[in-house]
């Protein structure tokens, strides 16, 4: 049984802990004085958190590698306001150790109850075709299954088992309801489109030990397999229009909006572009929502630098509140040094008293 998770860091600040975690991303860096350290993020269900080994470094960078589950000891403190944890020992862990669930993060919805929505919707499409063919796809066992399991993406948004699902439920809500205002929308296709724009990641991701790429993923990306997949289904209904399936298919390719963001063609239909600017929404609110509960232990109302949003956040209901701590600038790289003790409040693992509680037990 894992005994402690991330999320429950401002309980443990300060103090050293033994648990399991899921290896996120692996770097050797270079200490000033040219000795090695590993700077890692570790992963379980409940979030990631940075950590760091300083000492005896060259007997453990072999024995692991990403995706790696490890038996750590260490110490958990916050440097820049972020808690981090000092790696004091650490092992890998052998498959019979490990409880999948206790690493992979899951949407707190009632994933049936989101299939059940999603259902619900497409009985309400008026054009045959479009209804014919998304059920197609939602009766095939195989589909089903993955859609309703799988991550919207890696890291950026809807990061956690059932994402997917999540974020094309939220996205049929919200085009539900702006093809309200704009009534020369053909709702049907704009929902197909939903349902459809990122129904590769269910064959782009792998998520049975972590969150990464499939090798057809990396090759090909998902927008690549949704026109695979929805070739082989259009083969079972023959006829499907011709001009429907040439918007489907534009629909998919230019989903991401710009050319920089991975679309060969920007939006040139209004549900096209209606399409883009919902899903880039509903990814941004996603972010922003998971970024505030992962820094929601921070004092004041303004959070760390945000990656993905390239920006650090403002929580509106902290600062209403009256929180007044300022705004910090996020460190643009690592020093490649301990942090100072006195101004980090970081004991280095080479001062802290090692407890022997390492050695012992096996999760």
């Amino acid at each position: 049984m894992k005994e402690f998770f991330i999320s429950e860091c401002s309980q443990q600040e300060n103090k050293v802990i033994t648990s399991s975690f899921v290896v996120a991303s692996k770097q050797v860096k270079a200490k000033k004085n040219g000795e090695p350290y590993l700077a890692l993020v570790l992963a379980d269900r409940s979030g990631q958190i940075e950590a760091k080994m300083w000492d005896n470094v060259e007997e453990f960078i072999a024995i692991f590698e990403q995706d790696d589950f490890l038996k750590i000891k260490g110490l958990i403190n916050k440097y820049k306001n972020r808690f981090q944890l000092t790696i004091h020992k650490l092992r890998r862990m052998e498959e019979a150790e490990i409880d999948f669930t206790d690493y992979l993060p899951k949407t707190t919805k009632d994933i049936g109850e989101l299939w059940r929505t999603l259902t619900e919707f497409v009985a309400t499409f008026q054009n045959p075709h479009l209804k014919s063919l998304v059920e197609l796809f939602m009766a095939d066992p195989e589909i089903a299954e993955r859609y309703r399991n799988a991550p919207a993406a890696k890291t950026l948004h809807h990061a956690y088992i059932g994402g997917l699902l999540d974020h094309v439920v939220s996205l049929f809500r919200s085009c539900d309801l702006m093809c309200r205002n704009y009534p020369q929308i053909n709702r049907d296709l704009l929902l197909t489109g939903a349902f459809l724009h990122d129904i590769g990641k269910t064959q782009e991701l792998s998520y049975n030990r972590a969150f990464s790429y499939t090798t057809r993923g990396q090759l090909l990306g998902h927008m690549i397999i949704e026109l695979e997949m929805l070739q082989t289904k259009l083969a079972k209904l023959p006829d499907f229009p011709a001009e429907l399936k040439t918007l489907l298919e534009h629909l998919i390719i230019s989903h991401h909006g710009q050319y920089d963001f991975g679309s060969p063609k920007l939006p040139m239909f209004p549900e096209a572009l209606m399409l883009h600017y919902l899903d880039d929404l509903d990814s941004k609110m996603e972010a922003m929502r998971a970024h505030f509960e992962r820094e929601a232990d921070l004092g004041g109302p303004w959070t760390g630098y945000n990656t993905s949003l390239g920006r650090p956040l403002l929580d509106s209901k902290k600062f209403m509140a009256g929180e007044k701590t300022p705004a910090t600038k996020a460190d643009a790289e690592d020093s490649g040094a301990p942090p100072d003790a006195a101004a980090a409040k970081e004991t280095p693992a080479s001062e802290t008293p090692t407890l022997d509680l390492f050695s012992e037990q096996k999760a």
